[in-house]
């Protein structure tokens, strides 16, 4: 074919894709005010203290803004510089520092842990030698959600005795064979950083990543932010405190930093999207390659789309794990998102390679706000008329849920039980328990009551009263926002004598079933 023939018919082509450019949305086209006057509106019908903001366009800050109050009791504006725990959108950027020594050729995403982690032990010796770098990052190792994150949770377990402990945790799957999101796995891909570098995962990520990002009021640790100011409040769940949220405090879990454990403002955050999005550069300086940043958007783990989802979002056709970050599709376009529930925050992280467009919500509440406000942001940049009012929608659907649970619970309480008398007296109780996984813990007899201990995590623990015969409600001494309602069961053994103690508790984020004490004193 000559070249006059072959531009010719290119031709048509060309004013194809000319016209379908032109009729796509930019964001000069964004209602920016229509966008603010939302996110107020969502903090108000979430009954959210505080939130901040940020979205980056086409390499740009175009939006960055504080919404509410620090503290609900004392106040305090939130801006755009106000500082939250991000949770679990850390396990994006521990997954970058590995990026980088991979690049360095210091490591391989195929390297098995055990050749940087001899010490770890999981439940199969196959699974054990056969664990490799892209497996701590993308929830495949055989674990049920959340498994073993008590064993982080308040206690004074190094990085190093958690993994140790991993050994005792029962898989819920085969090995690569479905999805399990672990905190403990990341915790462990810190510990490869470390083992590799020579550097802590604190050290790496500040010199590595928020050093050359500009990134001076990021921290990787609530130990680091005594005498910080700007720094909201958490709060506990307002469905556990009579639908008014109540200030907690920041507890310090450096166990788990590599998983969770930085805190950063919005404004901070939108250089780490715009390193995202430029694909491991930022201003000209290249952190990771281009090759790594293609690694960590691929999906790793698949996951199954439930027909709910289908039905609530039918342009949503595939979901799964890449490294650090969680992958799915909305009108046509490849989503990269993660979020993170702090005790007391919650935030997401959601990018839109495509489009250049990433979104940061931070907010000092434990509610499902940043979900919706993410999606109509989206819709509003990607130019979708009579998009859905995502914020409405999904309230409506949380006061259906809790409506259905709240009929449940009346039924449960229509069969009353009779009050509960002693079959045993309070001293059979007493005594030493001990659980592979998690340690001693310790029932004691205490100015007539029975106080329960737990020596991995002396803030823990409290008082118990009868329920039912062996059965004790657990009062926690300190009211965390991650605890609910717990009950104590004491299991007799063959000769009746009290011989088992377990934690029974209706719990989302932890598996007290998980902790099995036997009675050793």
């Amino acid at each position: 074919m000559s070249a006059i023939l072959y531009r010719r018919s290119l031709r048509p082509l060309l004013l194809a894709l000319l016209l379908w450019s032109l009729s796509l949305p930019s964001s000069a086209q964004v209602d920016f005010q229509k966008l603010d006057a939302y996110y107020q509106k969502a903090l108000k019908d979430w009954n959210v203290p505080g939130m901040a903001i940020a979205i980056v366009k086409d390499d740009s800050v175009v939006f960055a803004k504080g919404y509410g109050v620090r503290d609900i009791q004392k106040g305090g504006a939130v801006d755009a510089n106000t500082l939250f725990g991000i949770a679990s959108n850390t396990k994006a950027y521990t997954a970058a520092a590995l990026a980088m020594l991979v690049d360095e050729g210091k490591l391989s995403w195929d390297d098995p842990v055990t050749k940087y982690l001899p010490y770890l032990q999981l439940y199969d010796p196959y699974v054990t030698q056969h664990l490799n770098i892209r497996d701590l990052l993308s929830h495949r190792v055989g674990l049920q959600t959340f498994s073993g994150d008590l064993l982080w949770y308040n206690t004074t377990y190094s990085r190093k005795e958690i993994l140790e402990r991993a050994k005792y945790l029962k898989p819920a799957y085969p090995f690569r064979g479905g999805y399990g999101y672990s905190n403990l796995m990341f915790i462990a891909a810190g510990e490869v950083v470390e083992a590799v570098s020579g550097k802590t995962w604190e050290q790496f990520i500040q010199e590595r990543i928020f050093r050359p990002l500009g990134m001076t009021r990021s921290y990787t640790s609530v130990n680091q932010l005594k005498g910080v100011e700007n720094v909201a409040t958490p709060h506990g769940n307002p469905t556990t405190q009579g639908g008014k949220p109540v200030p907690t405090v920041l507890t310090a879990w450096d166990n788990w930093n590599p998983a969770a454990g930085i805190f950063t403002s919005v404004t901070q955050d939108a250089k780490w999207l715009k390193l995202q999005l430029n694909r491991g550069t930022y201003h000209g300086q290249r952190l990771f390659s281009e090759a790594a940043s293609h690694t960590m958007w691929t999906m790793h783990n698949a996951l199954p789309v439930a027909p709910q989802m289908e039905t609530i979002t039918p342009s949503l056709h595939f979901s799964g794990a890449g490294l650090g970050w969680m992958l799915n599709d909305y009108q046509g376009r490849k989503i990269v998102v993660h979020g993170g529930g702090h005790e007391g925050m919650n935030s997401r992280t959601v990018l839109v390679p495509e489009e250049k467009l990433g979104i940061v919500i931070l907010t000092n509440s434990m509610s499902s706000i940043m979900a919706p406000i993410a999606n109509y942001t989206i819709d509003q940049f990607m130019g979708i008329k009579d998009g859905r009012d995502w914020s409405q929608f999904n309230l409506e659907m949380a006061a259906k849920a809790a409506e259905a649970q709240k009929a449940a619970e009346g039924k449960s309480a229509k069969t009353k039980l009779a009050k509960a008398k002693l079959t045993r007296d309070l001293n059979a109780y007493a005594g030493t328990y001990h659980s592979p996984l998690y340690g001693n813990a310790t029932v004691a007899l205490q100015k007539g009551k029975l106080v329960l201990s737990l020596a991995a995590a002396p803030a823990l623990g409290g008082e118990l009263s009868l329920w039912q015969p062996d059965i004790f409600d657990l009062r926690w001494k300190n009211n965390f926002a991650l605890l609910t309602p717990t009950k104590a069961r004491f299991l007799p053994g063959p000769d009746g004598s009290i011989a088992e103690l377990r934690l029974d508790a209706n719990n989302p984020d932890f598996h007290f079933s998980e902790l099995e004490f036997t009675r050793v004193q």
